[in-house]
């Protein structure tokens, strides 16, 4: 399908129900990419990955380890 469309004076680019239908574009975001002169539009969707939960849990807790000594590092500084 090929549709002309108009650029506003800021970008502004308006695509058409038809054409936004037949490229499975919904309300939201779109990925876009400038490929060797050509702008490649394609829908973003996000996802779902299943994760261990208690690996997520054991990198919080590592994470939260690193921010504590981060802060003692600062404090001890500042107390100097």
């Amino acid at each position: 399908m090929e549709v002309l469309l108009r650029i506003r004076k800021k970008g502004v680019l308006i695509l058409p129900k038809s054409l936004r239908e037949a490229a499975g574009i919904e309300e939201g975001e779109v990925l876009a990419e400038a490929r060797d002169g050509v702008i490649v539009l394609r829908p973003f969707k996000l996802k779902e990955v299943e994760v261990d939960r208690r690996i997520v849990d054991e990198l919080l807790r590592e994470e939260g380890g690193l921010e504590r000594r981060k802060m003692n590092g600062i404090l001890r500084e500042v107390r100097g």
